[in-house]
């Protein structure tokens, strides 16, 4: 189809690849979990958008100059790290401050609208290069041999990817707002501790990026 092959393999790795957690999955599950549904689908759609600019990238050859340009990779690696970095050091100072204000009512990350959550999301992703080289890597296997507009084929891969992964990310929002309903009757000591670890994986995962080697 379009010029694809072993599409249902494709599929089938897209969605274990999407499994894997990482700063998105991190970022809805904040987002639903503090602010509920909405919100959690805001960042969800924002990652999504995101994840577009890396497959029209990977389409037409952006990512090739990525690969092969060391300062530029760089460069963005730190600011996708910064970004992430940012992101846990606002998550703590809104928990501490709640903290010292409010022990009842905790909230992991500040309270936004949906069009800065939506922003958030799509630069937690934009942000990360790595997302950029896999795409570039990635989609290309699936691309038949003699596809008479490859292109075309790997767009349409991307698509179904990004498909996938929209869905995945709906279910993440759904579930963090299952876990904000639990919260509303738990203990605000659970709470602060959900806040905190939040705040520790997106520093974890800055950290990660801006030491990685590649």
């Amino acid at each position: 189809m379009f010029g694809t092959q072993n599409l249902w393999l494709f599929v089938m790795a897209g969605f274990l690849l999407n499994l894997s957690p990482g700063p998105d999955t991190i970022y809805i599950l904040g987002r639903s979990a503090t602010q509920g549904f909405n919100a959690g689908l805001a960042a969800a759609f924002g990652i999504s958008a995101g994840c577009m600019v890396h497959i029209l990238a990977a389409t037409l050859g952006l990512s090739a100059i990525l690969a092969t340009s060391a300062s530029l990779f760089f460069t963005i690696k730190l600011m996708g790290a910064a970004y992430l970095i940012y992101l846990a050091g606002m998550m703590i100072a809104d928990a501490w401050r709640n903290d010292q204000h409010a022990p009842e009512l905790v909230s992991a990350l500040p309270v936004a609208s949906p069009f800065r959550i939506f922003a958030a999301g799509f630069l937690t992703n934009v942000l990360n290069p790595k997302v950029a080289l896999f795409f570039l890597a990635f989609l290309p296997q699936f691309v038949a041999p003699n596809a008479p507009d490859k292109p075309l084929a790997m767009l349409f891969l991307g698509l179904v990817f990004n498909l996938n992964g929209s869905v995945w990310s709906i279910f993440l929002a759904w579930a963090g707002a299952r876990i904000q309903q639990r919260l509303s009757t738990a203990n605000a000591g659970f709470s602060r501790i959900l806040n905190y670890a939040l705040a520790a994986m997106f520093l974890y995962f800055g950290l990660r990026l801006a030491l990685s080697s590649d």
